[in-house]
This record gives C-alpha cells, structure tokens and sequence, in this order.
C-alpha cells in the first residue's frame, strides 16, 4: 500500500483538489484507493457527494474513540473509498491534548488496512497542528501542491521543518515525494519562472541528507480550469462532472506520472534487495 498526505498549510493552491481527483484518477485504473479527509472543513467528503446529515461515523470518531478504519470508510465509486471528515475534528486537538501517543492514532489504525488498498490519500487541513502530525506520522510520502506565483515558495521552509522533525521523531520512512504545480496559467511567463524556480530550489536540496532529497517535481501541470472548480457544488470528482475538460486531461496525466514514479521505485528498491542479498 502506498499511503500519501497531500499537504499545503496555505489554502486555495488546489489541496483538495488534487487529493479527490487525483484519488478518483487512480480508482479508475482499477486501483483499490482510500481517500480520508483530515480536514475539519470536510470539503473533500462533500466534493465526493458524501452526505454529512447522515448519522455514520468520521475520522472525528476514528481519532477520539475505538472506532477503527473499517468502521468508517463509505464507497464513493468502484474502487474509492472515503473516511468522512466533520465540523467536529476541529475540537479534536482539544480533546486529545491529554492523550498519550495522540500524534499516531492514525498510524495505528491505518496499518491495519495495509492489505486492503493499493493507495490511501489524505487530505489535511491547512495547518501544522495535530491533525497534520497524524498525518505525518501514518504516511510514507508528501505530496505539496503549489500555486505557481510569486508566494509560491512562500511558507515553505516551516512545512519542510515539520516534515524534517517528524522524520526524525516520529517517522523515519517520511519523506517529501512530490511537488504538482495547480492553478497553472500556460500563457504567463509568472508561472514557467515560479515553475523554475521550484525546480532550481529543490535542485540545491538534492546534496543534503534531507527527507525531500529525492523530491519529484511532476512534469503534469494542473491548469486553472473551470470546470475543476464546478465539480465540488455537484458533489462529483472532474471525471464525473466534465471528463472531457482540461482539468480532467491534467489529472488523467498526474495519477499516470504518480504510477510510473512508484514503479520506478518499486523497481529500484528490489534491484538493490537483490543486491544486498
């Protein structure tokens, strides 16, 4: 299972988008995805059409009882399935302050569903606090969507401290796997520089030990695209709603690149078992 936390504390860069979409691309190769929704906005669930009136039990259970995975996932489509976020997660920080090992509830109860999904997505809340840190501590890798403008890499160093220390205390299997530009206006020469920029900066990380050396900036660029902001008020993902659009060409293309850059890894990583052995 690959386990990934879509992460951006600045909002409006697409993080939510790209968690739905890229998780609905995926399920539609056949993959088996979890998508859980971190965020106490639910914004993820409601792009996705889950009901929130419905009395069924969310992460906020997940996290502040013995409610496990399995209890919570709902279907939405063949192969995707979604855990639920609630106005309610936003006190959970609160209620866990006491608690012992709060910063990896998550993890324990996402290992158990290892053999159940080829994929699980987590859409987190545009902030570093303890929600994030669960994140953090459950996954393998970080994807960062970025708004290709001059703030871009605003912000940045603080995210990369967090992954960094969470690496380093709660985590060593963390890393910064990949950067997808969103938001992306083809016809400006702002967004190739920023683009460049982006490129340059992770370039001079690479000769660090860092959990982001081996970062892969993907070569898919989400356009700015009506029609990926439409979809969430008609609680369907871009191939649902306009699968013809250029939104959904992008993101047929990211979930495409994502698999190719796991193979490869896949790949590399039996090469040197062999070798070691």
């Amino acid at each position: 299972m690959r386990s990934i936390a879509i992460i951006n504390q600045k909002g409006g860069v697409g993080k939510t988008t790209t968690a739905v979409n890229l998780s609905a691309a995926l399920a539609a190769k056949g993959l088996r995805v979890g998508l859980i929704d971190l965020d106490p906005q639910a914004h993820a669930s409601l792009h996705l059409g889950i009901n929130l009136q419905e009395p069924n039990p969310t992460v906020y259970d997940l996290l502040t009882s013995e409610k496990s995975l399995a209890d919570i996932w709902q279907s939405a489509g063949e192969n995707l399935s979604v855990a639920s976020s609630h106005i309610d997660l936003a006190a959970a920080e609160v209620e866990l302050a006491g608690v012992v090992g709060r910063e990896v509830i998550l993890r324990d109860k996402l290992e158990l569903e290892r053999e159940r999904f080829d994929y699980v997505l987590i859409d987190c809340p545009p902030s570093l606090g303890i929600l994030t840190l669960n994140a953090l501590s459950a996954v393998d890798d970080v994807f960062l969507p970025l708004q290709p403008h001059f703030l871009a890499l605003h912000g940045l160093s603080k995210l990369l401290r967090t992954i960094d220390l969470v690496a380093r205390r709660l985590n060593d299997r963390l890393k910064l796997a990949g950067v997808v530009l969103c938001l992306f206006d083809t016809g400006t020469r702002l967004a190739a520089e920023v683009a460049a920029d982006v490129e340059e900066f992770f370039r001079e990380e690479r000769a660090k030990q860092t959990p982001w050396q081996e970062v892969h900036l993907f070569a898919s660029r989400v356009r700015r695209n009506i029609r990926l902001a439409e979809a969430p008020s008609f609680g369907e993902s871009i191939f649902q709603y306009s699968p013809q659009s250029a939104g959904a060409e992008d993101y047929q293309a990211l979930a495409d690149e994502v698999i190719s850059l796991y193979c490869k890894q896949q790949a590399a990583d039996e090469q040197r078992f062999a070798r070691a052995a």
